[in-house]
């Protein structure tokens, strides 16, 4: 379909782009095929002066990502980008560079006031008020997440006695616009969670065809007449929790 008032919605069933992220096959090094995403910067730090990653190599462009992998388990590990078009166009890099099967860990704005902050949720899909997703699969309201890839997630928490949620997030590209009606209609939805990478990372992962999933932690809440951030950035515990958690459980799926 190529044809429409507005561009967003021309998807493009031709697979044959102009550029590929193949042409990255000849510029670096492979990375092993379970690849974690991870969010939390002072965590990965920690990792680095424990000595349990090192730098593998850095992605170069004119924002480089560094990648690094765990000396004990064959796991690539990179710091998450923010926003849709960052974190789905690193993910198409990284899927060509031999990632195949992939984890996020990252926090998430809370769009009900009884989800305390830590709260997991493993998303099963994904509201998409975003731009990415659409030059990935044709235009529909959400995506929905890989159901296999969150199953085993979920039965991993369940046989560790984790308490977790499933359902529907909701990935936004303008957290500054989230407004009290937009809110309203989300959580009508049924979203529980706001952030801004789900539905593409889901896109990009169901389009190159490798299993993808996630888990995020309630952070600031945004469920209610005035924003209360909650401290969710300090959350040093949970976050390195979250990490480790999720390494064990890239080596199940």
């Amino acid at each position: 379909m190529l044809s429409s008032d507005y561009p967003i919605l021309e998807f493009d069933e031709n697979r044959e782009a102009l550029i590929r992220p193949e042409f990255l096959k000849n510029r670096y090094e492979p990375i092993s095929e379970r690849l974690l995403i991870c969010f939390f910067h002072e965590t990965i730090e920690k990792l680095l002066e424990r000595e349990e990653i090192v730098l593998h190599f850095v992605l170069r462009g004119e924002n480089p990502l560094k990648i690094y992998r765990f000396l004990d388990q064959d796991i690539t590990l990179v710091e998450g980008r923010l926003g849709a078009p960052a974190a789905g166009g690193y993910l198409e890099d990284l899927i060509a560079l031999g990632a195949k099967k992939i984890l996020f860990v990252g926090g998430a704005g809370v769009l009900r006031k009884d989800l305390a902050v830590g709260k997991f949720l493993v998303p099963t899909s994904a509201v998409r008020d975003e731009g990415f997703s659409y030059h990935y699969l044709p235009p529909a309201r959400e995506v929905e997440a890989n159901l296999e890839v969150a199953e085993k997630i979920t039965e991993y928490l369940k046989k560790s006695g984790i308490d977790y949620l499933t359902g529907k997030t909701w990935t936004t590209d303008a957290f500054y616009r989230e407004t009290p009606a937009r809110i309203k209609k989300r959580r009508e939805e049924g979203c529980l969670f706001v952030e801004m990478e789900q539905s593409a990372l889901m896109a990009v992962a169901a389009y190159r065809e490798v299993d993808y999933g996630a888990i995020l932690y309630g952070g600031d809440d945004v469920s209610k007449e005035k924003w209360d951030s909650r401290n969710w950035r300090d959350r040093g515990d949970i976050r390195a929790g979250l990490t480790e958690l999720a390494k064990e459980i890239l080596l199940v799926l």
